[in-house]
């Protein structure tokens, strides 16, 4: 019997950004539990919650200082307790993320660390300098590995003479996972957050937890001589080792507990290496490639080309192919950490927004896999529109501004790339209603609300039965309903096409076929289609049944 989470849809939360309870223009529990009956009406499974533990908030959140405690900018132990409960009552579960790969600076576990005599001085990873170089002075670093936030991946410590290893920001050392204490450590709160009713966990940077390099120099492709390749820094030697551990010391799979690992750089038949059940290690991961496709010649996110169909949809087959017997897909276009779809890979134009958003979630939908949809993307929601540098609060995004710009960077070209790309796109409030603040805050929200929340949200969409909102709760009952749509074989057709997404999904004699228009020029469908004589349209963006796709339109049909 297929695991539960395989007929699942997740929605994400940003907690930061979804509901703010007590004014503080910062979004918390209370507010999250005040808004779970829309959750119910969008008709989701799962609730996964980006970070609420105590934390400086140097990385909103990702830099951890306590792991068995509440962040009191979202609440308290008691408020988690009651968002469990609610979210279990109305048969939804709760996963939370796990951020292990590094800490905080703030963590006890690091300050302990910090003490060259400590036990606990292993816990991360400790380096002396370059040998014949000063320490703490420029190119004294233990080697040339650089952050995925820009600059040097290591920080000198001048309390005890060495540096620690961060390959993120310097307020977020990394964890030594070869060190077994760590890893007992980690599981154990690990099961402390399931006993507390915790349905899961989505595992943040899961394939950087074991180390290879940036123990040694790496190829240098960045300023300054650093090596910004991520593909050396994943996939360590004990990957696998580790991850079978946590599932056989947590009960993951006895315990039948979701689990996601984000995964920088993994390809398809790696991701089927770490779900394939034999495994027992985890159910599905995230991959980056798909969201990777309008990267530029030089593979950087800021490099931004324009979207080429028919490389996305062969990447999106390579994936369903992969991984059709063993292991499991996520489908996500949206999360924390990408930006809106809608303006992204549709068109956020008041013409064709509501059509590009309903298409652009029908071909993901249709797909197998557990689908995600991230807070506001089931209203459409679109990118930020900051015009400058002043209005982010990403730090990826001032970091990468600040060093490219201080490297001779045009300050508008790149205003326009994080304009298009920048986390922050996807982490303005989320537009409840028309109201002052999007109905958000009643306070000075932390991030500016977006001001299209005046036509765009959520209690404009409920009440239209046309709206996105509804065309997302159509898709969700459908897989819900249809064993085809969870478990059929996929195949894609019109590989070639540059606007049209078609694909089959077959269970037996059972056939799907998703005809999606990807551009805003009506298309014909082309005669090398399967045959819709007798078809049945389950669900559609337009009310015409021609041979002709209106712009963005898209069609489920389920043929004869």
């Amino acid at each position: 019997m297929a695991p539960w989470w395989q007929s699942a849809v997740v929605y994400q939360i940003y907690p930061r950004s979804f509901a703010d309870s007590d004014g503080d223009g910062i979004g918390d529990l209370r507010g999250i539990a005040a808004h779970l009956d829309h959750l119910g009406a969008l008709g989701v499974d799962v609730v996964w919650l980006s970070p609420v533990y105590r934390s400086p908030m140097d990385d909103n959140g990702y830099d951890i200082s306590d792991y068995t405690d509440i962040d009191p900018l979202f609440g308290t132990l008691d408020d988690i307790d009651t968002l469990i409960e609610g979210l279990h009552a109305r048969g939804m579960k709760l996963v939370m993320d796990l951020v292990v790969n590094h800490t905080s600076d703030e963590h006890a576990w690091f300050a302990e660390s910090r003490d060259l005599a400590s036990p606990m001085r292993d816990w991360y990873i400790w380096r002396p300098a370059r040998a014949g170089h000063e320490p703490g002075t420029p190119g004294a670093e233990p080697t040339n590995a650089g952050s995925f936030f820009s600059g040097p991946g290591w920080q000198f410590d001048p309390a005890s003479g060495q540096y620690y290893l961060h390959l993120f920001s310097p307020k977020q050392p990394d964890l030594n996972w070869e060190n077994p204490a760590v890893r007992r450590a980690v599981y154990d709160m690990m099961r402390w957050w399931v006993d507390r009713g915790v349905d899961g966990f989505r595992m943040d940077v899961i394939n950087l937890i074991s180390k290879t390099y940036p123990l040694a120099d790496g190829p240098a492709n960045g300023p300054g001589g650093l090596c910004y390749d991520p593909s050396i820094v994943v996939e360590g030697p004990r990957l696998h080792e580790f991850l079978r551990e946590m599932n056989r010391e947590v009960g993951l799979s006895a315990k039948e507990l979701f689990s996601v690992g984000e995964m920088i750089g993994v390809d398809a038949e790696t991701a089927r290496s770490h779900t394939d059940p034999a495994a027992g290690e985890l159910g599905m991961v995230f991959t980056f490639e798909h969201v990777s496709i309008d990267n530029g010649p030089t593979g950087v996110k800021w490099d931004v080309v324009p979207l080429h169909l028919p490389a996305l949809k062969a990447n999106l087959a390579e994936w369903q192919e992969a991984l059709a017997d063993v292991g499991w897909n996520s489908l996500y276009f949206e999360n924390h950490d990408q930006p809106r779809s809608v303006s992204r890979f549709g068109d956020d134009s008041a013409e064709f927004r509501v059509v590009s958003a309903k298409t652009l979630a029908t071909t993901l939908h249709l797909l197998k896999g557990t689908p995600y949809v991230y807070q506001g993307q089931e209203l459409g929601m679109t990118n930020a529109g900051f015009t400058s540098i002043e209005q982010y609060n990403d730090l990826e995004s001032t970091r990468f501004f600040a060093e490219a710009v201080a490297g001779g960077g045009d300050p508008a070209q790149l205003l326009g790339a994080i304009g298009f790309k920048s986390r922050d796109n996807a982490r303005t409030p989320m537009q409840w209603d028309a109201s002052a603040n999007a109905g958000f805050s009643t306070g000075t929200p932390w991030l500016a609300v977006n001001p299209n929340h005046t036509r765009i949200n959520a209690a404009a969409a409920v009440a239209d039965p046309d709206s996105v909102f509804h065309h997302y709760r159509r898709l969700i009952a459908l897989r819900h309903e249809l064993e085809v749509v969870r478990q059929g074989r996929f195949a894609l057709l019109l590989p070639e096409d540059e606007r049209l997404f078609c694909y089959t999904r077959t269970l037996g004699e059972e056939v799907l076929l998703v005809v999606a228009n990807w551009s805003s020029a009506p298309v014909v469908l082309p005669s090398g289609l399967p045959d819709r004589a007798g078809a049945e349209v389950l669900l559609g963006t337009h009310d015409s049944l021609s041979d002709e796709l209106a712009a963005w339109e898209s069609r489920i049909y389920r043929l004869a």
